[in-house]
């Protein structure tokens, strides 16, 4: 997946009835610009308990999409839980929120978008719901579907998609 430069263009063109495209809004941070993989959600603002959670477990490939409810005042991604992200086999995070630590996150093998940065870590207070249907930039994302990524922005689609 990594290796396309522009890969949603090219699902766009191959795939125009199947997906489902984000208005733009999201900054690529990762090291990894192009990802793609089977949706996991968190809904969760400025609480990133369950996203640390999450990132610990084995990803298999998949990417978790938060909704921080647009929050810029608080990280819910830094370079640490993004490390175990990258060590337990994710492709990627976006956050429809802020992340921090992002000269690190850049150096990662891990696709990562966000609405912004800002330094605040989150209070952890164990609240949040994972694996609901998350709504944001025109699009809902629904868990067990599969979102790609690159620096063109995101796209959704009910299926697992790839290049003719």
């Amino acid at each position: 997946m990594e290796d396309y430069i522009d890969l949603l263009p090219e699902l766009c063109d191959a795939y125009p009835d199947k997906v489902r495209v984000c208005e733009p809004m999201f900054i690529n941070y990762g090291g990894r610009e192009a990802f793609g993989g089977e949706i996991v959600t968190v809904k969760a603002c400025e609480d990133n308990s369950l996203v640390k959670e999450q990132l610990s477990f084995a990803g298999n490939g998949r990417v978790l999409v938060v909704d921080g409810a647009g929050s810029m005042r608080r990280a819910m991604l830094g370079d640490m839980i993004a490390e175990s992200a990258v060590k337990q086999g994710w492709a990627g995070v976006v956050i429809y929120g802020c992340i921090r630590d992002v000269n690190a996150i850049g150096g990662l093998d891990l696709g990562v978008q966000a609405l912004g940065s800002i330094p605040l870590k989150t209070n952890r207070k164990g609240v949040g719901e994972l694996n609901v249907p998350v709504t944001f930039g025109g699009v809902t994302f629904h868990p067990g579907e599969f979102l790609y990524a690159d620096s063109n922005g995101l796209l959704v689609s009910a299926e697992a998609l790839s290049l003719p």
